[in-house]
């Protein structure tokens, strides 16, 4: 595919640097570069890894309302105490 790019000055000096180490055409170290980057970009994608915590001992799905319930419990605490 014959394409037109621009190339920030630093960019520019990394590929004339490649041709001359390589002896490579202009054409060869944009794509070289280009392979050895996306080639890589899968390799430093962050995996999280994934670990058992067991079985939850509480119903998750009632765990806002329970949570709602104990704020409502600590603020009338507060009201009542005056802290």
């Amino acid at each position: 595919m014959r394409t037109t790019i621009t190339l920030d000055q630093d960019t520019e000096h990394l590929i004339r640097k490649r041709m001359k180490e390589r002896n490579l055409s202009f054409k060869d170290a944009v794509n070289e570069a280009i392979r050895i980057a996306l080639k890589n970009d899968d390799a430093n994608i962050f995996k999280t890894p994934v670990a058992s915590m067991g079985l939850p001992s509480v119903n998750l799905d009632i765990s806002l309302r329970l949570l709602g319930e104990l704020e409502d419990e600590e603020l009338l605490r507060k009201q009542q105490t005056g802290k």
